[in-house]
């Protein structure tokens, strides 16, 4: 039982350990309670897997979890902006700029959204379709593909409104 968990974990692990990387940076801004954020993920996870009964997908199964440790964190945690991190240097200083204002503008409306807003996001940002989505969430694919599109236009329209005013 514990080697087909540990098989499991390493599988979903090297498929996704990016992704869950870039999921709980979605969810914590600071980067010391991102790590341990990142470590609640992965614990959860490996947990988890003695009741993967196959189901669903190892994918989504790990997705579920992931998503369930950072919804519960951002109820223990008041939300934080992300800092953002090394952007690639390049010879056009100005462009550079430009690009980090626009990341960080990006990343606050991203953070500003409600808790299951920004799990719909966060998920289709990292590639998931509308069904794998629906699996995750629990929601009918098209509840999700509705909200995904309005999520998108909603971002671009107060992005634009930040661009006119900043």
């Amino acid at each position: 039982m514990v080697r087909d968990r540990d098989r499991l974990y390493r599988e979903a692990i090297q498929q996704l350990a990016p992704a869950l990387a870039r999921v709980a940076a979605g969810y914590e801004a600071d980067r010391e309670v991102r790590r341990d954020l990142l470590q609640e993920m992965h614990a959860a996870l490996w947990h988890s897997l003695s009741l993967f009964d196959g189901r669903c997908a190892l994918k989504t199964w790990t997705w579920r979890v992931a998503h369930n440790v950072g919804a519960a964190h951002l109820g223990k945690h008041r939300t934080r902006f992300v800092e953002l991190e090394e952007l690639p240097v390049e010879h056009d200083l100005e462009g550079n700029l430009d690009r980090s204002r626009a990341l960080a503008r990006l990343t606050e409306l991203v953070h500003a959204l409600k808790a299951a807003d920004r799990q719909l996001l966060l998920l289709y940002l990292e590639g998931l379709d509308a069904v794998s989505i629906a699996e995750v969430t629990g929601l009918s694919s098209s509840n999700v593909a509705t909200r995904v599109h309005r999520l998108k236009a909603a971002l671009a329209r107060r992005f634009q409104e930040g661009a006119r005013h900043g």
